[in-house]
């Protein structure tokens, strides 16, 4: 079948004619639950008044009784009408409508983002986590596209949530975009003033890479994951071998649809709770799910013969993790059997009352429900849910299961809501002097800061072509190009444990089928590793050997690019894991740098005013340019975020700056001297 005709991207947005309504929403796809807010009348009305000016006077009349029932019913003007008509998806660049490459892999990464096998929620412009968007309304899709279309590089496209101001002049080493999400006045950055803001069309919530454009399916976090349950295994377990190991966890939507899929390579039996059965047939149909289950009977039983089987399992069980767990803590107390060795929890806690986490005492639809007819209702189930599962949790853990953490704010929304999850001694959750300290780890804390320290994060790629052969040319390049790197005998040991990792993993990622959306991969590296792949690729498109340029981004929870307390900070322990200076200068450093677009935001996989993050995509399109934006930048994001560890005082961080500095003439770092004696410490706290 030949490609759709694409130049209605060029067109802007189609008002004469105005395209006919929509009668309802397609039942074939899930969609966004109804959203809160608490707009009076003269609200109401601002929202509409906000959303009809994207339309001119003529359309208002039609489009305003549309607009104000969508507003009411679901609780944001989403502008369904102005859906596209053709097949969402990351269509190659050459067939996008765009006067340079760089906008074309704008476009490219844009409709990924929004393709329906890909998004959690297409029609609610929801990419992953339950609320990361990539715009807040159809209209500013369409408005988008269009400015990108026309672009030339001599301009850059400024976006506020989701909102395009326009193309300014620039010049041709500006970013081509600079997107901002939810840069809202930190007084005013909590969840109740966001629900409202977002009604009324003024902000948005764009995750992480939802609202930057660069997400790549659940492969996004297939290697973090595999990483961090190979990562628990020796830490917890005394080994990498998983063999008959068992993991618990919940979640098969968006990005925690990975951890099936990671369970399996790294060759333990997961067991993942998911109370959406449209997110688990997705999982099953795409390969990444190997069997699902919906009778907990038959789920213990699985999981029993599993063991015995020492074969690896992604078992998918339809139903509230709750339900699993208090199931699994009556089989221990029932037979002395503890069927689970590591647990973790993926549902999407940063929104718990707008639909990241469904309550047990409630069916999915009765939840879908409850959310969207007595919130008040829904939110003290949450929190009996979750006084629940910690309850089981805690049981299991005290017979010697390893849980932790996985940054999605569980252990935050469950001591908020009154669960057994802090340490002894730690305040309250509501104490505003003190943060909150937890029984268990976050994953960040005991499994990926030294990785974080180091210098190693998630770094991706995406082949413009769309090629297929492409991305296995990339994957041999990554390999060859890591494999000169661990060889070169200028790596310790760290970094070259590291390093075989990530071998295995590239040889071994073609054959996990971890495509979904675009042509795109994803491995860890540091900043050595990251500055050859790129130039590697870059030189691959100079002579040929890829058909197309390649965007290279990657996920915000990286080195630098996010500081999150509870996530990707939560390992730094000089006092400075609440502030935010970090991923400000990254976004203000990689524009300096010369990147193709660049993003800021907001919140993240912790929630709304829970962290500050951002992101960026350059694209490698063969020429000198390219080459020289990427060496000098992706220096630049990694060294920012291993610089503040450093001087925060982390030991590993500390060597991998002394590393950079040998590695870069021009480089100089602040760096700590040692601390005082302990001893001086406290003896000048007695005399004082």
């Amino acid at each position: 079948m030949g490609a759709p005709d694409l130049s209605c991207l060029a067109k802007g947005l189609p008002t004469a004619p105005l395209p006919p309504p929509r009668r309802a929403r397609d039942p074939q796809l899930p969609h966004a639950p109804v959203r809160r807010h608490a707009l009076d009348a003269r609200g109401r009305q601002l929202a509409l008044k906000n959303a009809l000016r994207y339309f001119p006077p003529h359309t208002h009349e039609e489009l305003l009784p549309e607009f104000a029932a969508e507003l009411r019913d679901f609780g944001h003007i989403y502008m369904y009408r102005f859906l596209p008509t053709f097949p969402v998806r990351a269509y190659p660049v050459s067939q996008l409508p765009a006067r340079c490459p760089q906008a074309a892999a704008i476009m490219l990464m844009v409709l990924n983002n929004l393709d329906p096998a890909v998004a959690q929620y297409p029609e609610e412009l929801v990419t992953y986590g339950g609320g990361g968007q990539v715009f807040s309304n159809w209209a500013q899709f369409w408005l988008t596209m269009s400015y990108l279309a026309e672009m030339d590089e001599e301009q850059t496209l400024v976006l506020y949530s989701g909102h395009p101001m326009g193309l300014f002049p620039s010049s041709a080493d500006a970013p081509r975009a600079v997107i901002t999400n939810g840069m809202v006045v930190p007084h005013y950055s909590s969840a109740n003033e966001y629900d409202d803001m977002f009604a009324l069309g003024v902000t948005m919530y764009g995750q992480m890479t939802a609202g930057s454009f660069c997400y790549i399916g659940p492969q996004g976090i297939v290697h973090g994951t595999t990483i961090t349950l190979l990562g628990a295994g020796r830490r917890y377990l005394g080994s990498g071998d998983l063999a008959g190991r068992v993991f618990v966890t919940s979640g098969l939507g968006g990005m925690s649809g990975a951890q099936a899929k990671a369970a399996v390579i790294a060759g333990c039996i997961g067991v993942v709770a998911e109370v959406s059965r449209a997110a688990l047939q997705k999982r099953l149909r795409q390969g990444w799910l190997m069997e699902a289950e919906e009778d907990l009977e038959r789920v213990v039983a699985r999981i029993r013969s599993a063991r015995a089987e020492r074969h690896p399992l992604s078992l998918g069980f339809l139903g509230n993790v709750v339900a699993l767990w208090e199931r699994l803590a009556q089989e221990l107390s029932r037979t002395g059997e503890r069927l689970v060795d590591l647990g973790s929890d993926q549902t999407s806690l940063h929104d718990p009352y707008g639909g990241g986490y469904f309550p047990v005492q409630l069916s999915y639809e009765d939840g879908l429900r409850a959310l969207a007819e007595d919130p008040k209702r829904f939110k003290e189930l949450v929190h009996e849910s979750l006084r629940r599962q910690a309850a089981a949790v805690n049981a299991l853990a005290g017979a010697g299961m390893r849980f932790w953490d996985y940054g999605n704010a569980f252990l935050l929304q469950a001591s908020r809501a009154g669960a057994d999850v802090l340490a002894e001694g730690s305040p309250a959750a509501a104490d505003a002097q003190r943060p909150p300290e937890f029984r268990y780890p976050s994953y960040v804390q005991d499994v990926m800061g030294d990785v974080f320290s180091l210098g190693f994060g998630p770094f991706r790629w995406v082949c413009t072509s769309g090629l297929a052969a492409d991305l296995e040319a990339t994957d041999r390049l990554a390999e060859r190009t890591l494999q000169a790197i661990a060889d070169s005998g200028e790596l310790s040991a760290d970094a070259k444990a590291q390093y075989a990792d990530n071998l295995r993993w590239v040889r071994e990622a073609g054959g996990h089928a971890l495509v979904v959306g675009s042509q795109a991969r994803i491995l860890y590296s540091d900043r050595r590793g990251r500055r050859a792949l790129a130039l590697a690729f870059n030189a691959a498109v100079a002579d040929g050997t890829l058909k197309g340029p390649v965007v290279i981004s990657r996920d915000h929870h990286d080195v630098s690019g996010t500081d999150s307390p509870f996530r990707e900070t939560a390992d730094i322990k000089d006092g400075s894991k609440f502030t935010a200076d970090m991923a400000v200068q990254n976004a203000l450093g990689l524009a300096a740098r010369g990147v193709t677009w660049l993003a800021l935001h907001n919140g993240g996989g912790v929630g709304w005013g829970e962290s500050v993050n951002g992101g960026f995509g350059l694209v490698l399109d063969g020429s000198a340019a390219a080459a020289r934006r990427a060496a000098r930048l992706l220096a630049w994001d990694v060294d920012n975020g291993v610089a503040r560890r450093a001087w925060a005082g982390a030991q590993k961080a500390q060597a991998a700056a002394a590393d950079a500095l040998r590695a870069d003439p021009h480089l100089r770092l602040t760096l700590p001297h040692a601390p005082p004696a302990q001893a001086l410490l406290d003896k000048w706290s007695a005399d004082e």
